[in-house]
């Protein structure tokens, strides 16, 4: 689905979703909609491999000080540049969307009216919400001695997760939201069976061709 919308990851507050999505240029945008002006963050990184996987990590702290320092965006290990649009970077202690207690959701987008749109075209193996720490991409994956430039996924079960946070694997097809994090913050599968269910993730990658 290159050259169209896609979104990982949107929560709301009313009419005022929260996003993190590809956009149409095949970049990767922080977008918060606010009454006026929108917080926006557009990636100089075109996202066009669709024979690769990407880890992304989106870092939220509005706390800081810092303006830069507030959301931070990292691909397969190395943070990447993020030009700013509208207002650019979240105004010091705004509190957003995620991590409210509001409706998140994961791979759709979701406004006032409802949520069946920009749905995202790809497959996703692990995802990983972590309330109360703003965390850099090596708390979840690495490069080891045995492969110094591929980026890899290591065990992410012994960080702290936090109240909200939760932690899917996608290894039970018969509940592909469920929240393995020991938390039980569980996520309901909407237009996803078994059947959806892939084994060719970034640690048993299938060749591909191109």
């Amino acid at each position: 689905k290159l050259g169209s919308i896609q979104v990982l990851f949107n929560a709301r507050i009313g009419n005022f979703p929260e996003n993190m999505y590809f956009d149409a240029d095949d970049k990767f945008e922080y977008h918060h909609d606010i009454s006026g002006t929108d917080y926006k963050l557009i990636s100089s990184m075109l996202f066009r491999d669709v024979s690769a996987w990407y880890h992304i990590v989106i870092a939220k702290d509005t706390t800081d000080s810092t303006e830069a320092n507030r959301v931070k965006i990292y691909v397969n290990g190395t943070q990447i540049t993020m030009n700013e649009s509208g207002l650019g970077y979240p105004a010091e202690d705004f509190e957003g969307a995620v991590n409210d207690d509001e409706q998140h959701m994961i791979g759709e987008w979701c406004t006032d009216a409802g949520c069946n749109s920009n749905f995202i075209g790809g497959y996703l193996a692990e995802i990983t919400f972590i309330d109360g720490l703003q965390l850099a991409a090596t708390s979840f994956g690495e490069f080891d001695e045995d492969s110094p430039t591929i980026w890899k996924p290591k065990d992410v079960s012994g960080l702290t997760f936090g109240t909200n946070g939760f932690y899917l694997d996608f290894e039970d097809s018969s509940d592909l939201g469920k929240d393995v994090s020991g938390n039980g913050n569980d996520l309901t599968a909407v237009n996803i069976t078994a059947t959806d269910q892939a084994t060719d993730t970034p640690g048993n990658n299938f060749n591909v061709l191109n």
